[in-house]
């Protein structure tokens, strides 16, 4: 009976050993992939899966090496659903983020991000992302461009009366907010500055216009973002 019990132990070692060591160190080849060897990586992968079918690792990797954005999402979202505790879910949650990014999905992106920031929030992700969010904000400065005298907001009596304003940017650098606003005020166009905290990170918003109806918002927000190549939106005034 303790014969069989002590062989019954030395098999749980053994197929604990054997779960570990399926699980594949892949920094040689994201390293290879980052020196541009992606297809002699693509290569050994169905022999790896084959060698090492419960490498969580080799999955991540997998995704890495997946061209279509849209297969590649699929299969990190996969991953990090099944090996939340991987050392490489918020490096998937990341790649997931920068893809809607990257197609203008802000929305989803931001969604996606706050769940990495929940997640993972020693993630060095994190950091990369916001950087990445800075740079949008800031590329939202456009040369100057001839505008047209219907670009001008629709003028409001007093500053009491308006519900909507324009959202022209936002920025972490002050400079750069500042810069917006004395391009726009140039043109005659109504603009403040004013500081909001996001995740204890401080923006300076640059709002433009003073609008009484939504519909006169949009009009206004369609030339400011075609005229000078930004990306506002409309904001509520009891929302500010």
């Amino acid at each position: 009976m303790i014969r069989i019990f002590f062989q019954i132990i030395f098999l749980l070692l053994i197929l604990n050993v054997t779960s570990f060591s399926q699980e594949v160190d892949i920094v040689p080849y994201l390293k290879q992939i980052e020196k541009g060897e992606s297809e002699a990586v693509k290569s050994i992968l169905p022999k790896l899966k084959k060698d090492n079918p419960s490498s969580a690792n080799l999955i991540f990797l997998e995704g890495v090496l997946t061209e279509n954005g849209q297969e590649a999402v699929s299969i990190y979202q996969s991953f990090v659903e099944k090996y939340p505790n991987s050392s490489y879910a918020d490096a998937a949650l990341y790649r997931i983020y920068s893809y809607y990014y990257a197609l203008g999905f802000y929305e989803t992106a931001g969604k996606v991000l706050k769940n990495l920031t929940e997640k993972y929030p020693d993630s060095p992700y994190i950091k990369m992302a916001l950087s990445q969010e800075e740079a949008k904000q800031d590329e939202a400065i456009s040369e100057k461009t001839e505008i047209t005298e219907n670009l001008k907001p629709i003028e409001v009596k007093n500053d009491a009366d308006y519900k909507f304003t324009v959202q022209a940017g936002a920025f972490v650098k002050i400079e750069n907010a500042s810069g917006l606003k004395s391009e726009l005020e140039n043109e005659g166009i109504d603009c403040e500055i004013r500081d909001k905290n996001v995740g204890g990170t401080t923006f300076h918003v640059v709002y433009a216009g003073k609008f009484k109806t939504r519909t006169d918002a949009e009009k206004f927000l369609q030339q400011l973002n075609s005229r000078f190549n930004l990306n506002g939106r409309i904001v509520e005034k009891e929302k500010l």
